[in-house]
């Protein structure tokens, strides 16, 4: 359980989350995934990192039961700093990310993707952000980065989900394969990527980023002010009471 990183000898680092049952991380863990990224990046003997998780689904976002079981804002406060640091380790990462998304894609999971420079999905990988049905905002920022702009603010009010085959129309993930053959596919264009001029990909990587049209940490940061305003007024917690209850009672039923 937790972040794991294999730097296999063809320049790729492979970072794996593990985190059962759903991959929805804990502030410590969204921490531990920045560091890891950090980390490669500055890895003279890596050109590529491969970004996946083992499990049911790519990611689920925030560990919303630690946030509920915490005194004061410290968790919720965390949640925020801590997902703002992996979204930014993973688009300041020294060199290109390959994400690897199979089955759910969901909130923080969609900060991920978003944040990546290439994103290769599984046929059962669907996208989605349900912050406002659990009181909170962010990563819309993101998900503009993978579908044009009418359908991400329909996708914010709705919390509807995307397929990966939907975005691989949209030109936001590279390819859609099956389920079996996606660390195989992310590898294969990590590799591609790693064999290219160190210096140079990474001179790529750094100017590709200067030239994006919409500072992404910046506007990830002008989004999350919003869910401390929901948070102060007490939507957020009923929100996320709700949501907890449910899964309760969900697992009395079973």
């Amino acid at each position: 359980m937790g972040v794991s990183t294999t730097t296999h000898p063809d320049g790729v680092a492979e970072i794996v989350v593990t985190a059962p049952p759903v991959n929805a991380l804990t502030v410590r863990s969204w921490y531990d995934l920045a560091d890891a990224v950090l980390a490669a990046g500055r890895d003279p003997k890596v050109g590529a990192v491969v970004l996946r998780a083992d499990g049911r689904g790519f990611n689920a976002g925030v560990d919303i039961k630690e946030m509920q079981a915490a005194e004061g804002h410290t968790a919720l406060v965390g949640a925020n700093r801590g997902c703002y640091a992996a979204f930014a380790a993973v688009y300041d990462c020294e060199v290109p990310v390959v994400a690897a998304v199979h089955g759910f894609c969901l909130g923080g999971g969609v900060g991920l993707a978003g944040s990546a420079d290439v994103v290769v999905a599984a046929e059962d990988a669907y996208f989605g952000l349900p912050e406002v049905d659990r009181g909170a905002l962010g990563a819309a920022t993101h998900l503009a980065r993978l579908v044009p702009q009418h359908l991400m603010r329909a996708m914010v009010y709705t919390c509807r989900n995307v397929t990966a085959e939907e975005l691989h129309r949209h030109g936001s993930v590279l390819e859609v394969v099956p389920a079996a053959r996606l660390r195989d596919a992310a590898m294969a264009v990590a590799r591609d990527i790693a064999a290219k001029d160190r210096y140079v990909i990474r001179r790529a990587k750094e100017s590709l980023n200067g030239i994006d049209p919409v500072d992404v940490k910046r506007s990830y940061r002008f989004e999350q002010g919003f869910t401390f305003e929901l948070n102060l007024t007490g939507a957020g917690d009923r929100h996320r009471d709700a949501f907890v209850r449910g899964g309760r009672a969900a697992e009395e039923g079973r």
